[in-house]
């Protein structure tokens, strides 16, 4: 059995030096521009160099521009500005700025007294935590596996192809370890461990879908079953690359997607206590 989750996040790229000396970007994943407006960013330089930078729209001010609340955001309206004294592309092109450098949100991570994590990037961190948590109760505490299991760390899964290589040829179940969304008339909410039925490409696998809900009612675990239209996950990219296995998608509940999403302890635990009855 293979179990994957996907340590890459959504971020953004340099994708021209404006006359003025701020940054146009591209967006790495799926997010709406109106996401990230008024964050903190790093701009990450191809020769090491970082520097700090806020995203903001270019009529930023409501003291001067009458059209904040109406303009629409994309990435001609929404900009990087860098903490220096830049004024044209020169300025900031002799900083070592250029096309194609990453740019990283600030995440601005919170643990509340009462449970909640507030984070950016809780997909898939939640459950990339989750899985090595999983691994060093398997090494300390010296649990017996009933099979062989592999973990896998996926590093593209926001851009659609993160599994699709790296799985041994004989795996014959793989479940994809990410997120549950909350909203609309879904089940699950930040508590919960959600088992995805369906996603954007289609059902999962409907005996390896049943074995988890079976186990997650014989537990006692806080969970909900959901199909979620516009979601993919790395069990699709396996599925693409013709990889010939049981697939499943379970995770955490996980609000606010592609956002500053929030979860609980409590999602987290009731997602690795499945994990547990699994391996």
């Amino acid at each position: 059995m293979l179990l994957s989750a996907h340590i890459d996040t959504l971020g953004a790229m340099v994708k021209a030096v404006k006359d003025n000396g701020r940054i146009r970007i591209t967006k790495l994943g799926g997010f709406p521009e109106n996401n990230i407006e008024g964050e903190n960013c790093i701009i990450h330089t191809r020769e090491g160099r970082t520097y700090s930078g806020t995203i903001q729209l270019n009529h930023s001010s409501v003291h001067v521009y009458d059209d904040v609340n109406t303009i629409k955001r994309d990435n001609t309206t929404v900009e990087v500005v860098i903490d220096k004294l830049v004024k044209t592309a020169d300025d900031t092109e002799t900083l070592g700025i250029m096309s194609g450098d990453f740019i990283s949100f600030d995440p601005r991570t919170v643990v509340t007294e009462s449970g909640f994590i507030k984070s950016r990037h809780l997909d898939d961190k939640a459950s990339v935590a989750i899985l090595i948590e999983l691994a060093k109760a398997v090494k300390e505490e010296k649990l017996k596996l009933s099979r062989r299991v592999e973990l896998l760390f996926t590093n593209y899964e926001e851009v659609g192809h993160g599994a699709s290589t790296g799985i041994p040829n004989d795996i014959d179940e793989m479940i994809a370890v990410d997120m549950g969304a909350v909203g609309d008339d879904l089940k699950t909410d930040e508590t919960c461990v959600s088992i995805c039925a369906k996603d954007s490409n289609g059902p999962y696998d409907y005996l390896l879908t049943t074995k988890l809900i079976k186990i997650a009612k014989e537990k006692n675990l806080n969970f909900a079953v959901d199909s979620y239209p516009r979601y993919g996950s790395d069990a699709g990219a396996a599925l693409r690359s013709g990889m010939d296995a049981a697939f499943a998608l379970i995770g955490p509940g996980v609000s606010a997607s592609h956002g500053y999403e929030r979860t609980h302890k409590a999602g987290l635990e009731n997602t690795y206590k499945l994990l547990l009855e699994l391996i």
